[in-house]
């Protein structure tokens, strides 16, 4: 079993009673008065050619590659457009 298996499942393993909470504030009504749903926007499927190590360490990263792919992209054009 990896290493991050273990983890996962002695987290999935904890019990909530015994989390601390007392240093975390309760959420009142004002937080939420503002609140808002964010719906992800479309997305519209392409063919990208990348260089080869370049896909490889973004499929390393684990499942979601593409989603961080889009928003390194993402990141980008948000830079060039200020």
């Amino acid at each position: 079993m990896s290493k991050s298996n273990r983890s996962s499942k002695k987290r999935a393993s904890s019990k909530d009673m015994s989390i601390d909470y007392s240093d975390i504030a309760e959420l009142g009504p004002s937080f939420w008065r503002n609140a808002r749903v964010n719906l992800p926007l479309p997305k519209q499927a392409v063919s990208l050619r990348v260089d080869q190590d370049v896909l490889e360490w973004f499929r390393s990263t684990g499942k979601g590659y593409q989603s961080l792919m889009n928003a390194v992209l993402r990141s980008y054009v948000e830079a060039k457009k200020r």
